[in-house]
């Protein structure tokens, strides 16, 4: 299970997939991930499950998502039918200042990825009329852009996207703290006692009890709805917890992996490591490096 899916967003300032499809379980893996910056996906085609925030939303066509960064999600899509998608992926820091001319479209920028927001997704949008010639255009030029002219290509490409987007936003904004009828899902109620106890040893049997479900049910049930075992969705909780005090406090490796469940300082750095790539505290150093680099 990789936790934080690494698109080189250091390296490159924007990740654009545009018409992306795949077919069958095979090809598309969903488990609960995260991502260093804002992801945004537009489903074209498709039917399934997002889960986001212990809570699930119905994936289908014509529908905008939007993760914040370190967000924990997961889709899980129907097999049988295509899953079509485009997805974009920046790191917010990088763009920001190129909003700076325009108040209240830097505003809804910083909104995207600082608020709160009341749900993550849009339902009903008509494409080709809002992103599919912007969509077209980057994907045409995309291949010719030089190493050299990438922010700026990038930077209008985001302003015309959220120019467009932000009407949208606010249009469904107060339709959207329901939303369509929800499903449901089976799942959301483990998810919610996960959440409760993410931090503490993992214990079947209590759960169970708690729960009033069999212990094998439980597990059947979990992996059924959502790809992913009980085992690994805590420790994706756990390191998404440990990534955010990485980021926010000064508190030691050892007493992060303390306040995230893991009392042993060898075995929570051997686990990030695993699932991230690199130590606690080369994280730690990296996101300090792109802090500065930022400010200068």
């Amino acid at each position: 299970m990789s936790y934080v899916r690494n698109i080189g967003l250091n390296e490159n300032p924007l990740y654009f997939a545009y018409q992306r499809e795949t077919i069958g379980s095979e090809q598309f893996q969903g488990t609960f991930h995260a991502h260093q910056g804002i992801e945004i996906l537009i489903v074209h085609k498709g039917h399934g499950t997002l889960i986001v925030d212990q809570k699930s939303y119905e994936v289908t066509s014509g529908m905008l998502c939007v993760f914040q960064p370190y967000q924990l999600h997961h889709i899980q899509v129907d097999p049988e039918t295509p899953f079509t998608r485009t997805v974009i992926q920046y790191e917010p820091s990088v763009y920001e200042s190129y909003f700076a001319h325009w108040p209240r479209l830097l505003a809804f920028f910083k909104h995207i990825h600082t608020s709160t927001l009341h749900a993550p997704c849009l339902y009903g949008l008509n494409e080709v009329d809002q992103f599919h010639s912007l969509f077209q255009s980057l994907e045409t030029k995309q291949p010719s852009i030089n190493k050299n002219d990438e922010l700026e290509e990038y930077s209008l490409f985001l302003i015309a996207f959220f120019r467009s987007f932000m009407p949208l936003w606010e249009q469904h904004d107060g339709q959207i703290r329901s939303g369509p009828t929800r499903k449901t899902h089976q799942a959301e109620r483990i998810l919610s006692w996960l959440e409760e106890h993410y931090t503490e040893p993992l214990r079947l049997e209590q759960m169970s009890a708690e729960l009033h479900l069999s212990p094998y049910h439980l597990s059947h049930l979990f992996t059924e709805c959502t790809g992913t075992s009980i085992s690994d969705y805590v420790t994706a909780r756990r390191l998404q917890q440990a990534v955010k005090l990485l980021m926010s406090t000064d508190q030691t490796v050892a007493r992060i992996g303390e306040a995230i469940g893991v009392t042993n300082c060898s075995y929570f750095c051997k686990m990030f490591k695993s699932h991230i790539g690199i130590t606690p505290h080369q994280y730690r150093k990296q996101i300090q490096k792109q802090y500065e680099a930022t400010l200068a």
